[in-house]
């Protein structure tokens, strides 16, 4: 059995996330010490570094708690987890498009900026206009 403070070192995951894992039932609640010291086991730092590397691929939180869920029947299709995932690569597309259309709106608001004075600057003038929505 493992501290918290072991558990954040093993797996790059910080105390308070830890805790709030635990909160949102991603984590299951430790059992604890007399002195009510949270106590974790091996396959614990598992779940956690599962936790940690699908939150860091931008899995959001109710996928983690699908793909966690799916663990528990190891001999199971993998659909659902397939499913997933392209829901989570179609967002990541779209935010990949969004991004490239900024890049290309920055792009064209420094290539035509004149490098005058801040009163004429095109870059300044474009912030400034209403977003059209």
């Amino acid at each position: 059995m493992i501290a918290i403070g072991d558990l954040a070192r093993r797996t790059g995951v910080k105390v308070p996330t830890i805790r709030y894992y635990e909160q949102i039932g991603l984590m299951p609640v430790p059992p604890r010490t007399i002195g009510q010291q949270r106590r974790y086991a091996e396959q614990d730092v598992s779940r956690l570094n599962f936790i940690r590397h699908a939150r860091e691929l931008g899995f959001e939180i109710e996928d983690v708690r699908e793909l966690l869920a799916l663990t528990a029947e190891p001999q199971a299709s993998c659909h659902e987890a397939d499913s997933i995932a392209l829901r989570h690569l179609s967002a990541v597309d779209r935010r990949i498009a969004q991004l490239t259309e900024l890049r290309a709106e920055l792009q064209r608001m420094i290539d035509e900026c004149g490098r005058g004075r801040v009163c004429d600057c095109l870059i300044i003038d474009t912030l400034s206009r209403p977003v059209a929505l």
